[in-house]
């Protein structure tokens, strides 16, 4: 029983000795920055703080492009199990030709949702 996990325990001890050393190595060649007035203050998309306030409403462009980024994430998710099953969904001599196929009218389908979305302008949040 003891034997089934000993990889898993040999690729742990490894995972744990290059996570360290690779922390010990940026911390001594690392640059050292002492701070100012600028590290303290809250870092926004790189521009400067336009307003202190941190309870200000942010535009709903902004919302939409989130929105929409996180359902092209998780419809590209569904291919995993596409990708994981491949060789259970290939049956016969045209098997893998057809499940290619639907894999690619998926991604197409994603395709022309995301060139609708950019014709209609809501990656822009100007």
């Amino acid at each position: 029983m003891l034997e089934d996990y000993i990889s898993i325990v040999i690729f742990a001890g490894i995972f744990m000795i290059i996570a360290s050393a690779m922390l010990a190595i940026s911390v001594f060649l690392g640059p050292i920055n002492k701070g100012g007035r600028v590290k303290g203050e809250a870092y926004e998309c790189g521009m400067e703080l336009i307003q202190p306030n941190a309870r200000e409403r942010y535009t709903i462009p902004f919302y939409l492009v989130a929105i929409l980024f996180i359902l092209f994430d998780v419809e590209t998710v569904f291919l995993l199990p596409w990708a994981v099953g491949f060789q259970d969904l290939v049956q016969g001599p045209m098997g893998a030709f057809l499940v290619v196929v639907e894999a690619l009218v998926f991604v197409g389908i994603l395709v022309l949702g995301l060139i609708y979305v950019i014709y209609r302008g809501g990656l822009e949040w100007d």
